[in-house]
């Protein structure tokens, strides 16, 4: 295919990136994007269990290297790595950095969470070692937007409320999000997530001015995924009018059935506060232990309203190709 703006921006060949998903990512996932064509991201759990999981930031950052060191064996194509700084107090950033820029990586997808989040010396530590910068805001904005490009991003990911995981505070869907932001860059190229797992999806969003898509439902349920088979064939099974939303901390969530999502739409409905669901969710806890265990007693299940269109599991290599249009 035609080389686009974010194929020549990352050294890829087809603008795909797969969306960081926490505990959910591992070497092998990461590295079949990459080969396949697309950028492969490390999350911040990438590669870990309840067993392997540490507390200090140098251990996580070490467990990080050697996950970056088995993606770098499984693949000599670019990939990426999750960043999710904060302005005060961020002990878990500046250790995962040194790792990202001795082990030279090209790309980090930088995560934001609104006002604050735009740090000018992280993007410039990034810039002078030559990687690239996803900015993905969870809620953008065309401020946010304009504050990321000037700051040095290369290329912003405009995320609308259709997508899984943490939710926007703003129930702006894919539809209306993308054009906003495509429209409020000046210079750098716009992708679009939120519900996006077939050509259908992703012919919508570069018709809606992205020139890429960033996804990960889709890949949760591919071969590679290390997610346990209930869970894809819980995938195969369902549909966005499946999946039962609820306020939590920052703003919602949303999850397949099971005991813990019904018991937090019930909190939901009876008036509790967003702090008490946070608290009940269990945070990314009781994402590992819902998707990576199959847990849904005390875990979740979380994906976009997509989810839909996945009728099958499929190859990274496949789903790659499905997401790319030429």
């Amino acid at each position: 295919m035609k080389m686009n703006r974010i194929c020549q921006i990352l050294g890829i060949e087809k603008p795909v990136i797969q969306g960081p998903l926490s505990w959910l990512t591992d070497a092998r996932l990461v590295a079949a994007v990459s080969n396949a064509g697309g950028l492969g991201v490390l999350g911040p759990n990438a590669g870990l269990t309840a067993d392997t999981a540490v507390t200090t930031p140098e251990e996580t950052a070490e467990k990080m290297r050697d996950e970056i060191r088995k993606t770098k064996r499984l693949t000599e194509k670019p990939f990426g790595v999750n960043l999710i700084p904060s302005r005060e107090n961020d002990i878990w950033t500046p250790p995962i950095l040194q790792v990202i820029k001795e082990e030279g990586v090209h790309a980090v997808v930088y995560t934001g969470y609104g006002e604050g989040s735009i740090i000018p010396e992280l993007f410039n530590a990034l810039k002078e070692s030559g990687i690239n910068i996803i900015y993905r805001d969870i809620n953008p904005t065309p401020e946010n937007t304009r504050l990321a490009e000037e700051a040095g991003a290369d290329i912003i990911v405009a995320t609308g409320f259709d997508e899984g995981g943490t939710l926007p505070g703003t129930a702006l869907g894919t539809f209306s999000i993308v054009p906003l932001i495509a429209d409020s860059v000046k210079h750098i190229p716009v992708m679009a997530a939120g519900g996006i797992t077939d050509h259908r999806t992703a012919r919508a969003a570069h018709a809606l001015g992205a020139e890429g898509v960033f996804a990960g439902s889709v890949f949760i349920s591919t071969q590679e995924s290390r997610v346990p088979q209930l869970v894809k064939d819980k995938i195969i099974a369902a549909n966005g009018l499946d999946l039962l939303l609820f306020r939590t901390v920052p703003h919602y969530y949303r999850s397949l059935p099971g005991k813990l999502a019904e018991n937090l739409v019930a909190m939901d409905k009876a008036g509790a506060s967003n702090e008490a669901l946070g608290n009940a969710m269990g945070g990314l806890r009781g994402l590992r232990l819902g998707m990576l265990e199959g847990n849904t007693d005390e875990g979740y299940l979380s994906f976009g309203t997509g989810i839909g269109a996945i009728r099958s599991v499929k190859s990274v290599a496949a789903v790659v190709d499905e997401l790319t249009v030429e």
